[in-house]
């Protein structure tokens, strides 16, 4: 068994001296995703690292605006992490190693649309957790960091023969992820940047039409004109969402991870709060449908049992 600390050492040695690229912060950004947060009363769940953010208005696209909170905090992500298994399939499928099939693509359909276990861990399977994890390591990517505290993770699949394989070096999680990661994925997705733009045109197509309404889809389930590619996880209390979002003209990025038993429904009124704020920026006439939003009861008590993520 190769240990933790081995394994650390290699990761950190695969990579050059030089960080991945990084989003441009913003400041009026972050103050106004700041200002959401408030509203939506997650200060506690902020300060104990239990909610962290992402938000990329990429509208401009000469000139993305970026804004984190909590976004290097690397947190259990139940199913989101999936993307990973997307991304290696198609590296691999470039490579010519594995056939882009009708099978194939209703299994990665299936893994990402409606984040069906069972076709995930096939997928895993077909591309081995190795080449999972020299993907995200790659310096092509980096979504895996021990510099930025780690990242996206992948350390078993979701069930059946041959489960297991190995915890991230840092935090010993199966399936983590940090919403600046999460962020990047889905920034380098809009930008035809995630295996080859011919292969990123069919990530998107996989990632398209979310079949699970909930926390993202749901708070967005309002507003016409809304494209979403899209993939989410929750497990207990552990939920989480990412997504790149198109609407009449805008264009924006946003990941969240967080611990809390009403956390679907705070993200779901994040998304809407996102939304408003990246189509205020840019003059259009964006109601907020949050503004008035009752908060989610915090007395719905943490479950007990043990459910399968998603």
């Amino acid at each position: 068994m190769v240990s933790a600390a081995l394994i650390l050492s290699a990761i950190c040695a695969a990579f050059p001296d030089v960080g991945p690229a990084s989003l441009p912060a913003d400041s009026q950004l972050t103050a106004e995703l700041r200002q959401l947060l408030a509203r939506m009363n997650v200060g506690p769940q902020v300060a104990h690292q239990h909610f962290a953010v992402s938000l990329v208005d990429l509208t401009d696209e000469s000139n993305p605006r970026y804004a984190g909170i909590n976004d290097e905090v690397m947190m259990y992500a139940a199913s989101l992490p999936k993307i990973a298994i997307l991304l290696t399939g198609f590296e691999e499928i470039r490579a010519g190693r594995l056939p882009y099939n009708q099978t194939v693509r209703d299994t990665f359909i299936r893994m990402a649309r409606y984040s069906s276990n069972t076709d995930a861990s096939a997928a895993a399977r077909w591309v081995g957790f190795e080449r999972i994890a020299e993907t995200l390591t790659s310096p092509k990517y980096q979504f895996y960091d021990p510099k930025r505290n780690g990242g996206i993770w992948v350390g078993k699949a979701y069930g059946g023969p041959g489960d297991a394989w190995k915890r991230d070096p840092l935090h010993r999680l199966s399936h983590g992820a940090t919403t600046l990661q999460i962020a990047r994925f889905f920034t380098m997705l809009a930008q035809d940047k995630l295996v080859d733009p011919e292969h990123c045109r069919q990530m998107k197509e996989v990632l398209s039409k979310p079949g699970i309404n909930h926390k993202f889809v749901k708070g967005l389930s309002g507003i016409p004109g809304v494209t979403m590619y899209r993939k989410s996880g929750t497990w207990r209390d552990w939920h989480s969402d990412g997504a790149l979002v198109e609407c009449n003209g805008h264009r924006y990025v946003l990941a969240a991870l967080t611990e809390d038993p009403d956390g679907g429904k705070l993200l779901e009124k994040l998304a809407a709060g996102a939304h408003e704020i990246v189509c205020s920026r840019h003059g259009a006439d964006a109601t907020n449908p949050v503004a008035t939003a009752e908060l989610p009861s915090r007395s719905t008590p943490r479950s007990a049992g043990v459910h399968t993520p998603n």
